[in-house]
Order: C-alpha cells, then structure tokens, then sequence
C-alpha cells in the first residue's frame, strides 16, 4: 500500500475511469435470465441545461447508494441513463445558446439546431456524473428526442388513441404568453405577488341603479360576459334578471345566480370573464355563455378590447384603471398580496384561451390512479400523501399538445374537406408530418386527397412518463400483432428515484401512461429525495446569492465526501447544505486509510493470503466478540440499506468502524501481534476477516477509497487490470454482499470489557499519563464472563493486577445542590426567596415525597430540581462508564 496519506485528488479520478473503461458496471444480459434476480432502476433523465446542482449531486448519489448495494446483494442491476433533451427547456437553452427565435425556422432545421447545442451539454453532463462516481450502465443510455424515443412516444400515442383514451377539442386551456404554448395543470404552480383590488362601478340597464365588482383584473372587463349572484344574497337578488352595463365597453352582460359565488369577497357580486379563471369556465359551460377573447395567445389585447388592442394586457390594466378613474367608475383602488398561477417553466401568469389541443382523459380514472399508487412501496412513506393529493385535486384532463417546435411531432394529418383524423402506421414510425406524407392516399371518410399535418409537439412529459417503457425496450411487433418489450424480465420496474418536487410531473404520469399500456403498475418501490437548502435551511437561488455548484464543493473536497455528506438526511427530507459534514466525511475517508494501512503492516502483505487459517474456535474470547458485533452491525446495516434509511447506515457504521473497531480493538490486537513477536494468529485473522469485511459495508457509500484499498489489499496481484480471457478486475463493487459469520460470542462481556479500555484510557488522559503507563491495580464489574477478556484489558491498557469483581460495588446518590425554578419561584415567595437560597446553602432541607421543605415553606416538585452525584466510598478511584464499573488503585 502507498505510504502517506490518502491522495483522492488522484485517486478519484482514475476509478472513475477505469470503472466506465472496464464497464464495471454493465447490465449483465445472460445473468438477467429470471426477473427475480433482477433489481431495474428508472433513473430520472436530467433536463440537458445549464450546470449539474446540488439537487442532480444529492438525488444521483442516493440512488447509487442503492444500485451499489443491490449489486454486492446478489442482483443483477440495470441502471441506464437518459438525457432529457426534448421540449421547451432544450427549445429556450437553444434560443439563449444561438440568439434566435424557434418561429424563425422550419421545425426540422431548429430541431438539428436544438440537438447541436444540447449534444455538448450532453457531453459535459456525462462527465459530471462520472465525475460523482455512480456506477451507471453507459452500454444503456437514451435522449428523450432520438429517433427510437421518438417511436416510442408516438406507439404511446396511437395506442391511447386507439384505445379511446385521447381526444382533441376546442376547449379553454391553460395558456403560457411568454412561451406562447398551451400547458397542462401540472405545469403551474402558485406564486405570491402583488397587485391591487379595483373597486368598479357597474350600472344597472335601464335603471340609475349601480352596483360595484371587486376585481384584480380590470384588463379583463372587455372579456366580460356575465354578472353573477349567490342565490342566498338577499341584499342583492333583486338584481338578478337584469343586465348589467360594462363600463367603459359599454356592452350588456345578463346577471345571474349561482351558488359557487363567494359571497365574503369584494362586494359579494363577480364578473365572469372568458377567461379569468377555472370558476369562469365553469359558468361559461353550465351557463352556456358568450365567449369574448380580449388576450391572445402572446398577451396581448384583440380587437374585442377595442381602443386597448395591440396594448400588452399589463399595459392595458393601467390604462384601463386610468381610464376608469377618469370616467369615475373606479371606487376604490388598494393593494393587496395575492396567489396567482404561474409557468413553472418561466414564473409567467398564466391565461385562459379556447384553442384546439390534444388530450389524455385522467378525471374517470382518478381513483384507479389513485390506487396504482398504492400499490408501490413508498420511501419514504409520507410521500405517497403528495401523489394522493394530486390525484384528488385533478380538475382538467391532461394537455399533451405544445405549440412549440423542439419536441416530438403528433402522427397526425387531418382531411382538408371533412377535418377527419388520419394516424400514422405504427410500422412507419417515427414520423413528422410536417415533411412525411400521410399513410393513405385519400381520406377513408369522405375520398378527398388533400391532408393537413398537425403542427403541434408532444408535451416534454408524455414522453418522459414512458422512461420504464423506453429503458424495457416497448415496441410494436407488427407480425405478431401486438406489443412486445427486448427486455421484459426490467418491467415492472423495481424503483423509481426522483425528487418530491415532480410527484405529480413524473411520477404520476408514469403511472398513468404505463398502467394503460401494459395494465400494470410501473414500479415495486419510490425513492423520493428532498432538496438542498442552504446552511439557514432556505432554498438555494441565483436571487438569493445561496447557490452552491458542485463543481465548487468537489474542487475542495473528496468526492467520497461529499457522498458521505449526502447520506446525512432521512430519505424525503430536505438536506442543508454544510461543510462540517463534508469535513467529516473527508476525516474518515483519512482514518480508514490509516486503518488500513495499520492492519496491513499487522497482518502482512498479501491480502487473503497472509491471513493465518483458524478456525472461529481457535479464536480468543475478544476476537469472537469483534466478529459477532461485526455480524449483528452487518445485519442492522442491511436492513438499513433495504429500507433505504442511509443516514442510519452510515452513522452506525461510521461510530461502530471508529470507536469499536479503531479505538478499542485495533489497538487490542496492535499490542497482542506486536508482544508476540509479529505473530499473534488469532489478532491477525481477526484484523483481516473484519478489515474485508468493513471495506464491503463501506464500498456502496466511499466508493473511491474502498476500491483502491480493496485492489491493493485483496484483489490480487493484476489489481485494476483485465486478465488473460478479457474479463474485468476483481472490483470491490462486484463482490457479494457480506453475510454474517455466524461467530457465538459474550456479547455483553465484550461489550464491557471495550467499556473498560475506553475508561482507562480516558484516565489516563486526563492525567497526562501516556497511555502505556502502568496501573498497578485495577477492579473492574460488568455483566458477563469478564474475566475472559482479562488479558486483552491488562495487555493493551498495561495493568499491572485486574480483578473481576462478583458484585457491583455500592455507590450512594448524594444530593449536591438545589436549583430552582425562579420564574415561577421569585414570584411567589417574594422576599422570603433569600431566606430560602441561604437554608438551601446551609443544607438546612429536606424533601419528603417529592416536596421540598425549607425556610418554613413547602415547595412542590415542579419548582425545584435535585441535583445529585454517585459517590464511591470505597477504596480506590471510581470509573463508571457506560457498560462497566472500574476501580483504579493507585498502590504507590
């Protein structure tokens, strides 16, 4: 092993190379044969922009953490990796990259455009993820645009199609200005903002009678199509029946009753304008209302806002309030901070316009969707409440359609004469319409020849919710008729990880997509990480100045560090960002090394080979101790890493590998090999078995440093080469998952006797006695047979004489102090407070049934509390750790 101390600014690096090289971690086809010895991960394909984040660090490395151990654990393990580079967020980098608008191309000249850029993100993408050492197949990876993708989704659609699932419909949608393209519900989301409350002046036709609607929207009045009433507002009633006069528009609106009316905002009487809101199309449909469109489709004001139009609607909203003051129509004008639906894509408000999309229905199978996802093990399990509520509050059906040109085309033409739809041949796919003729010569409604292609994209997630299906190779077998999958024995998948923020983008798509093409839930199990928030627990953000770049962390510290650090939250909690986990991770990435090196120079060179062949029985009590703590550790890790509780994981293995390991045994067994000569078999079988064994534990999470002590330690003399038939190095990674040894110990006397050692070096310590100072006499007390731990104590902490005591000795509880609760002790007693502190000094008290009795008064148990102390009366120095009682005689 080389001298010094851990160098991972090189070591690193050169695994990571020689692990994507040997293809370490390839999907083993031939093992694959019986689905049950298959663990399949649908690893979540990043949107291909900008820098890898915190959230891309944390979120991958959790899920190697699993891949990792379910690999040692005897599975074999598909873990692919995709690129999301299909949809708006490929479409803006390409428009920002290049300077230039997507309306300015033909689709398929952008599209090529989209792809140049998005390769080179691509590229750097794959690099960071290497760069973070998880163990992905990149035999298995996969753009959500490549042509086999591109079939995928389109399968997907003919097939919902076909089964009736899909319509398109001229219908109020969900509409983004800026990025001027329909959006589905899930791509909103709620944002605080300021704005004002309009108080304005309605009059009443034919009458001199005035009412006031209360609104935040006065650029919405030309929109205007109706006045309603909550049927139980008897102050207001009379007005139902009437017409009401838009003010300045001038046009006349009925006014109506309906009882979503709510009566307690602004004056109890709304306006419905086509479009505000959900409660405006509502009205519009069961009252079968006028439809007036005053915003189009980039913001801006129509013809129906009359001298307003060409204005941008926020423009308009000024304009209109100045006007409506000027025309003295506007009551009252306040600011308020309300909650408004936003893009996530680009934080803009978002409207309501009629325009012609395609749909998925959701809203008749909410409650079988529902209970898909209850059919998964969720991790953590307080997820699965996200995905309910989602599910329970869908208002809309799913809006796959985008007018947009980055993305995936609909296989669609349309007849010219009659509008009837034509579908693609599943055989021809992928296809565009744009360029590609449709599959028939003449429409099989109505004869006419002339066909229009649909121009609009599939929505980014209709095809990424087919990431199980796309990763299991679904396709059409057009011989047979149906749909087949290349690798069948992946679906269902065993787990899906993602973050808790696209529960309701990915996640429950997925579901909805794979449940009505195969009839099955995707997935066994969700692994469902938290965000990164900075060390104040606030989220990170470019306005806040708190953003972190991994690239930042890994230039300062170990990658193996920072994977450390990422096992420090409960699984589905949030992590705060901080550099003392790091330091921590980066201190026992330093002791194990020197640990190793340690029980190298202990055991000998040559790995396996120097280890002496004992049997357990030949073992000394302490050394059958070490390995059956080893085994239960082994057995609580494991259930651990099953339940995905990482942070568990590591904090028990780190505090059993540190103190029991390091500070108690190993310096046992350093002292008994080098009294004897540099041959103590039993010490040094035990260093070796347990040594091996904790560089396993530790591989899925330090990946690094365990593999370049495993190749230097164990894997034989061509560590880290390919032998003679090309097969691939003996990797840490690739060995089997330990198991326990089986090894019968006193566990409670070896616990005791560690209990000893650890308080006799503290002793020493805090005497400034170097620790192989002798002691000439020591009694000790401890549950078990603590006597046949007797010579590893007197070897390592040189006693002189240690005798194992058969009972405890007695120790007194002596009371040494009074502290009371002055908030509410000062009140109550007032003056007489002194009184009763100086008989407390004087010890003049008593306390009697939980009372304490002083100065005359009588105070009860939650105005005081008893301080007290153990105290040994005998001879000798009295030690009490944890597990033990220690005497130490001092017989000079």
């Amino acid at each position: 092993m080389p001298s010094g101390d851990y160098d991972p600014e090189t070591t690193e690096p050169e695994w990571q190379r020689r692990w994507v090289d040997q293809e370490t971690y390839a999907y083993d086809e031939e093992a694959a044969t019986d689905p049950n010895t298959v663990f399949s991960i649908d690893s979540p394909p990043p949107t291909v922009s900008g820098d890898l984040h915190m959230g891309h660090l944390y979120g991958f490395t959790l899920q190697d953490f699993v891949a990792r151990f379910e690999r040692m654990n005897g599975e074999t393990t598909f873990f692919p990796f995709g690129y999301d580079d299909n949809g708006i967020a490929s479409e803006r980098l390409t428009e920002d990259e290049l300077d230039i608008r997507h309306q300015d191309f033909e689709r398929r000249e952008f599209q090529r455009k989209c792809r140049e850029v998005c390769a080179n993100y691509e590229e750097q993408f794959t690099e960071n993820i290497q760069g973070l050492g998880v163990s992905v197949d990149w035999n298995h990876t996969y753009q959500t645009i490549e042509p086999r993708v591109q079939r995928i989704s389109q399968l997907s659609f003919i097939d919902l199609y076909e089964q009736g699932r899909e319509y398109r419909e001229k219908a109020p949608a969900i509409w983004c200005p800026e990025c001027e393209t329909a959006i589905s519900q899930v791509e909103t989301e709620d944002d605080e903002q300021d704005s004002h409350f309009h108080d304005i002046a309605f009059g009443v036709s034919g009458s001199d009678e005035a009412f006031t609607i209360s609104t935040t929207r006065p650029e919405l009045l030309p929109a205007c199509v109706a006045v309603f009433v909550h049927p139980d507002d008897d102050e207001n009633q009379h007005l139902v029946g009437e017409s009401a006069e838009i003010p300045l528009f001038g046009h006349e609106v009925p006014i109506l009753a309906d009882e979503t009316v709510d009566m307690e905002t602004g004056s109890g009487i709304v306006m419905c304008c086509t479009f505000g809101d959900q409660n405006d199309i509502e009205w519009y449909q069961i009252h079968d209302l006028d439809l007036r469109v005053a915003i189009d489709e980039s913001g801006h004001m129509t013809e129906v806002a009359e001298e307003y139009e060409g204005m941008h609607s926020t423009e308009a909203g000024e304009a209109i309030v100045e006007d409506l003051d000027d025309a003295g129509a506007l009551l009252d004008r306040r600011p308020i901070t309300h909650t408004v639906n936003v893009h996530e894509r680009c934080g803009t408000s978002v409207e309501f316009l009629v325009t012609e999309q395609w749909y998925i229905e959701l809203l008749d199978k909410a409650d079988e969707y529902l209970e898909a996802g209850r059919e998964m093990e969720w991790f953590p399990e307080k997820m699965f409440t996200r995905y309910k509520h989602w599910v329970e509050g869908l208002q809309w059906d799913w809006l796959i359609s985008r007018q947009r040109s980055s993305g995936i085309p609909f296989p669609v033409w349309y007849c010219e004469d009659c509008g009837e739809e034509v579908i693609a041949a599943k055989a021809d796919l992928p296809v565009d319409p744009l360029s590609d003729d449709p599959p028939v010569d003449a429409c099989p409604a109505c004869g006419h020849g002339e066909f229009e292609p649909e121009e609009d994209v599939l929505d980014t997630w209709a095809t990424s919710s087919l990431t199980p299906l796309i990763n299991a190779g679904w396709d059409w077998d057009e011989e047979a008729g149906e749909f087949t999958m290349e690798h069948p024995e992946l679906y269902r998948f065993d787990m899906r990880p993602q973050g808790h923020d696209i529960i309701s983008f990915w996640l429950f798509h997925t579901v909805v997509k794979c449940y009505e093409h195969t009839g099955e839930v995707p997935f066994e199990q969700t692994l469902i990480n938290g965000m990164v928030l900075d060390e104040n627990r606030e989220a990170m953000s470019k306005s806040k100045g708190n953003v972190v770049l991994p690239r930042e962390v890994l230039a300062e510290y170990p990658v193996d560090a920072a994977r450390f650090w990422a096992a420090g939250s409960a699984i589905g909690d949030d992590l705060p960002y901080n550099e003392k986990g790091l330091r921590a991770g980066e201190k026992l990435l330093q002791k194990l090394w020197n640990a190793s090196k340690l029980v190298e120079s202990l055991v000998g060179e040559g790995g396996r080979n120097a280890r002496p062949a004992l049997d357990h029985d030949d073992l000394r009590e302490l050394d059958r101790w070490l390995l059956a703590e080893l085994d239960d550790l082994t057995e609580t890790l494991t259930e651990h890493l099953e339940n995905r509780e990482f942070s568990k994981a590591r904090d028990g293995l780190r505090g059993f590998f540190w103190h029991t390991f390091c500070d108690d045994y190993l310096e046992v067994a350093k002292t008994r090999v080098r009294e004897a000569n540099d041959d103590d078999p039993a010490a040094r079988y035990t260093l070796s078995v347990a040594h091996e064994r904790f560089l396993k534990l530790f591989a899925p999470m330090l990946a690094h440093v365990t593999e370049e002590l495993w190749q230097d330690m164990y894997a034989g003399d061509a560590a880290g080469d390919v032998d003679d038939d090309g097969e691939a190095f003996d990797s840490v990674h690739l060995c089997e998952w330990p198991e326990p040894l089986g090894v019968e110990a006193d566990h409670a006397a070896g616990t005791a006797a560690m209990s000893v050692v650890g308080a006799l070096r503290r002793y020493k310590s805090e005497r400034g006695l170097p620790l192989n100072a002798e002691l000439d006499r020591v009694e000790v007390f401890g549950e078990g047979d603590l006597a046949a731990f007797g010579d590893d104590v007197r070897g390592v902490m040189n006693v002189g004489d240690m005798t194992v005591l058969d009972e405890e000795p007695e120790v007194e509880s002596v009371i040494t102090g009074i502290d009371l609760d002055y908030a509410q002790v000062g009140p109550q007693y007032g003056e007489q407070v002194g009184d009763i502190e100086a008989a407390i000094a004087q010890e003049e008290y008593e306390i009697v049934d939980g009372e304490l009795h002083v100065a005359g008064e009588t105070l009860g148990a939650d105005l005081f509390e008893v301080e007290r102390e153990r105290r040994y009366s005998g001879e000798g120095e009295l030690l009490q750790p944890e597990d033990a009682v220690v005497i130490v005689h001092d017989d000079e």
